[in-house]
């Protein structure tokens, strides 16, 4: 029996293709265990791994509540961004805003919807799909992007849910937003039944 150093010459044809192949293997191997491990990770990891934290729960500011569980199903009151400090965050996409600027507060109105989820729910392990967004874009006449806009909170969506955050959605640009808004987003999630 013949041992053979790599480098060394002398080395059989095959060895060169079937190391590949093994690594080949190994790679794909490494690869659907790291997406294995994210799919089995939990809403409450995936949104720590993206360093984002759930904020309070926004204050209504009319005569609703919200959220409304109607058997599996919990309809979420639109929700419009707030910074940091608690305040609205206003403008007009198109004019005062930017898109990337919009598609940023899309994605904070997501992050508060997640709030007013896990509040209704408890535990966001709970929701089996997301099943519809409707995003509300104040625009000038002329910009036509509300699909990108939107795109803020779908993604952070699926980022959060993987597959079960999918979605139907509807992107629409109006004239104006409570208290000035640039974006406003609602959201409708299938969750488990209660015992």
């Amino acid at each position: 029996m013949a041992f053979w150093r790599c480098g060394a010459g002398g080395e059989p044809a095959w060895l060169e293709p079937a190391m590949k192949n093994i690594l080949t293997v190994l790679f794909l191997l490494c690869s659907l265990t790291a997406a294995r491990a994210a799919e089995s990770a939990t809403p409450a990891q995936r949104l720590a791994a993206l360093g984002l934290t759930l904020p309070a729960v926004s204050p209504v500011i009319a005569n609703y509540v919200p959220a409304v569980r109607s058997g599996n199903l919990v309809f979420l009151a639109g929700q419009v961004a707030r910074g940091a400090d608690g305040k609205m965050i206003t403008g007009k996409v198109g004019r005062d805003l930017t898109e990337a600027q919009a598609a940023e507060a899309a994605r904070t109105c997501a992050l508060q919807l997640l709030a007013a989820l896990q509040a209704e729910i408890g535990d966001l392990a709970k929701v089996k799909r997301i099943v519809r967004v409707g995003g509300f874009v104040n625009c000038t006449d002329d910009f036509t992007a509300q699909p990108k806009v939107v795109n803020g909170a779908s993604d952070l969506l699926v980022a959060v849910f993987g597959d079960a955050g999918k979605h139907a959605r509807a992107s629409v640009g109006v004239n104006s937003l409570p208290a000035g808004a640039p974006v406003e987003i609602e959201l409708v999630a299938e969750v488990e039944m209660e015992r």
